[in-house]
C-alpha cells in the first residue's frame, strides 16, 4: 500500500490541504510538514526524501558531503520494458539525485557522524553497484575518522537489473561493517518504511543498534511474496516496528519527533570520556564499602530473605535513572524475542561511558507479573551477552545489577536452551576484555544471578540475598519439607556477612534503616560513591589483566589451599517462620514453582 500523500487541491497550485494516507484525515500542509510528514490525528508516518530526513536530524550548518560521484553501470545490458540506463536517468530527473542515497557527515546534538541516507523515491531504494560503493566509502570514512555511522534505511531490495553485482553488494557492505566492528567504530540503523531484501539482509541489521519508527516494514521476503509462494497466513502487523520490536529484532521504536534525541544518547556512548557535570544525588560517605564482615551487624537469614524479596524494594530502572545520564534503553536478543525481566542500554557515568544491564522485576504487582517476577528467559540472556559484546566493542565498562529469584523454568524455556544461554553468559563475562562491576541489589538467585554477576568487583546490599538456591527449594529439596526454609535459610549462609566472609563478594554496601526504599536517594548515592570507586581503580589496569585477575578470583573457589575465611557468625534461631509472608503462593518473592535450577535437584 502506498503510504505517500495525496493532494486534495489543485494539482497545478501547491496544496494547502493533504490527506492522510493512514486515516483519511485532512492536513493542513504547513502543520504537516512542521511534524516532519507525520499525520497528527493518527501518528503515520510518511516517507521522508533524502534531504528532508538529512534536514530533521542534522543539526544546522553541520552538514557537507562525503565520497565521490555516483556511477551506476549497465554490466547485464538489462532490458525490460526500457533499457535500464534510461530508467536511471527517469530517476535522477524525478528526484534531483545521482543514486538512491546521499552520504554526508555533520552532527546530531553535537555529536558527530557519518551517514548514508537512503531515498525510496530512486527506484525504490533498491541496492546496486553504485549505493553498495556509496555506503561503502561512508563506512570507510568513519573508520577513518573514528566517528559512528548512521545508516538510514529504505529499500525494495537488491537492484534487479544489476543482477549478480547487486547481490555481491551484500558481501561488500557486510565487510565495511565488520571492519568498524573490528576498529570499535559505533554503527546505528534507523530503519524506515520499507525496509526488505538485500538491504534487510545486510546492513540495515548488522549495526550495533537498529533504531525504527513507527510502523516501519522490514524483512528478507515481503507479505505479498511470503503469501504467494507459501501461502501462509501472516500474524497481525507481520514485519511491523512493533511486532519486531515484541520479537527481539530491533532495539528502540521511536517517533520521528523523538529520533534527534534517541540518535543523540547513542551517539554519546561512543563519546570519550568527559568530566561528570554536579552530581544531583544526595552526598554520602566517599567510600561507604564494608569490607570486613566482623563489622557488620548479624541478620537474621529468613528475615533477610524477605526483605529481599519485599516488592517496594527500588528496581533496576530505578537505580539506573538515580545513577546514569542518557540511558537510552536496548531491546531483543535480534534472533527469537525480548525479554522484560532483564533491562538493558548505554549511557554515561561520572562521563564516562557504560553499558548496564540488570534483574528488573519491578515495583508493583501488576509490573511483577509482567516482568515475570525477574525471572529471565533464554531471550534475557541473550539480550545482555549481545549488549556485553557491544561494551566490549566501545570499551566501556559493564554494570549489573542482579535480583532475580532464579532464571525463568517452564517448557519454552527449555526449547530456547536456558542452560546454554546461562552458560554462554557466565563463559563471555569471564573473558570479557572491559571492567565488571555487578551489584547484588535483592535476590541473587542460583545460576540465574551469577549469568549476570562474574564480576571484577561483586558487591552487595546489605539486606540483599546471594545463593545456591532458594531457601524453599532447598527444603523441599533435602528435607523434604517447604515449610523449613527458615532452617534452609540459615544453613546456606545467604547473608551478606556470611558472604563476605566466604569470599562471594568484595565488599557490602550499608543500607538505609528501613531498607533501600526508605531512602532511595541516598541508597543510590552509596551506591555511586561504590561504582565509581571500582571504577576507577579497574579502568587503568587494561584488558589482559582485567580478564586475567577475574579468572583468577574465581578459579580460587573450592581449592584444596587459601580456602577463604568460612568462620562468620550465624544467628542462632533458625526456627521455621509461619508469617504468611513465606508462603511460596505469596504475589512477592520466591515463585510458586522452583527455579530452573532447582527442577531436578
Amino acid at each position: 500500500m502506498s503510504t505517500s500523500v495525496a493532494a486534495v487541491a489543485d494539482p497545478t497550485a501547491p496544496p494547502r490541504w493533504l490527506a492522510c494516507r493512514g486515516c483519511g484525515s485532512l492536513v493542513y500542509a504547513k502543520r504537516f510538514a512542521t511534524a516532519h510528514r507525520v499525520c497528527p490525528d493518527c501518528g503515520h508516518h510518511h516517507p521522508l526524501t533524502a534531504d528532508e530526513r538529512i534536514g530533521q536530524l542534522f543539526d544546522t550548518a553541520s552538514v557537507s558531503r562525503v565520497g565521490g560521484a555516483a556511477y551506476t553501470a549497465d554490466p547485464l545490458g538489462f532490458t525490460d520494458s526500457r533499457p535500464y540506463p534510461e530508467r536511471v536517468a527517469q530517476a535522477r530527473a524525478a528526484t534531483g539525485l545521482d543514486e538512491a542515497v546521499v552520504c554526508v557527515r555533520g552532527t546530531i546534538e553535537g555529536r558527530p557522524v557519518v551517514a548514508a541516507v537512503m531515498d525510496f523515491r530512486f527506484m525504490g531504494g533498491s541496492l546496486g553497484g553504485a549505493v553498495g560503493e556509496l555506503v561503502a566509502e561512508a563506512a570507510e570514512s568513519a573508520l577513518r575518522d573514528r566517528v559512528p555511522l548512521l545508516l538510514v534505511c529504505a529499500s525494495g531490495g537488491a537492484r534487479m537489473q544489476e543482477g549478480i553485482v547487486a547481490l555481491m553488494q551484500m558481501a561488500k557492505t557486510s565487510g565495511a561493517l565488520a571492519r568498524l566492528d573490528a576498529a570499535g567504530v559505533l554503527t546505528v540503523s534507523l530503519v524506515t518504511d520499507p525496509t526488505f531484501g538485500g538491504v534487510a539482509a545486510s546492513y540495515a541489521t548488522l549495526c550495533d543498534v537498529i533504531v525504527t519508527e513507527p510502523g516501519a516494514r522490514l524483512g528478507f521476503a515481503g507479505p505479498r511474496v511470503i503469501a504467494q509462494t507459501i501461502r501462509q497466513e501472516l500474524p497481525p502487523g507481520f514485519q511491523r516496528a512493533e511486532f519486531l520490536l515484541a520479537h527481539g529484532i530491533v532495539d528502540v521504536v521511536a517517533k520521528r519527533g523523538e529520533l534527534r534525541s534517541v540518535l543523540a544518547k547513542l551517539l554519546t556512548a561512543a563519546a570519550p570520556p568527559e568530566p561528570s557535570a554536579a552530581d544531583p544525588l544526595k552526598p554520602g560517605p566517599r567510600d561507604p564499602l564494608v569490607r570486613d564482615p566482623e563489622l557488620l551487624p548479624p541478620r537474621d537469614p529468613w528475615a533477610t530473605v524477605r526483605a529481599a524479596r519485599a516488592i517496594e524494594r527500588p528496581g533496576t530502572l530505578s537505580y539506573f535513572a538515580h545513577l546514569l545520564d542518557d540511558f537510552q534503553e536496548l531491546r531483543g536478543d535480534r534472533a527469537h524475542g525480548d525479554c522484560p525481566a532483564i533491562v538493558g542500554g548505554t549511557a554515561r557515568f561520572a562521563g564516562r561511558t557504560v553499558v548496564a544491564i540488570g534483574h528488573e522485576k519491578g515495583e508493583s504487582l501488576a509490573e511483577l507479573a509482567t516482568r515475570n517476577y525477574g525471572m529471565a528467559t533464554p531471550a534475557g540472556y541473550r539480550k545482555a551477552m549481545r549488549l556485553m559484546r557491544l561494551a566490549a566493542k566501545l570499551r566501556a565498562p559493564v554494570l549489573t545489577f542482579v535480583d532475580t529469584p532464579g532464571a525463568y523454568p517452564g517448557i519454552e524455556a527449555e526449547e530456547q536452551g536456558q542452560c546454554v544461554a546461562i552458560a554462554e553468559s557466565i563463559r563471555l563475562m569471564a573473558a570479557l576484555p572491559v571492567p565488571i562491576v555487578s551489584v547484588v541489589t535483592g535476590e541473587g538467585g542460583s545460576g540465574g544471578a551469577l549469568a549476570l554477576a562474574v564480576a571484577d568487583r561483586v558487591v552487595m546490599l546489605a539486606d540483599a540475598v546471594y545463593s545456591v538456591i532458594s531457601p524453599e527449594g532447598c527444603a523441599a529439596i533435602l528435607w523434604d519439607d517447604p515449610a523449613r526454609a527458615a532452617d534452609a535459610a540459615a544453613a546456606l549462609r545467604l547473608g551478606a556477612r556470611e558472604l563476605l566472609a566466604l569470599g562471594a563478594v568484595d565488599g557490602v554496601v550499608p543500607v538505609p534503616e528501613g531498607g533501600p526504599q526508605a531512602d532511595p536517594a541516598r541508597m543510590a548515592a552509596d551506591l555511586a560513591a561504590v561504582v565509581g570507586a571500582a571504577l576507577d581503580a579497574l579502568v587503568p589496569l587494561g584488558g589482559e589483566r582485567l580478564m586475567a585477575e577475574r579468572l583468577a578470583k574465581f578459579r580460587a573457589f573450592g581449592a584444596p589451599t587459601g580456602a577463604p575465611n568460612t568462620t562468620a557468625d550465624t544467628p542462632s534461631d533458625t526456627s521455621p517462620d509461619t508469617s504468611p509472608e513465606r508462603s511460596p503462593d505469596a504475589p512477592v518473592g520466591a515463585p510458586p514453582h522452583p527455579t530452573a535450577e532447582e527442577q531436578d535437584q
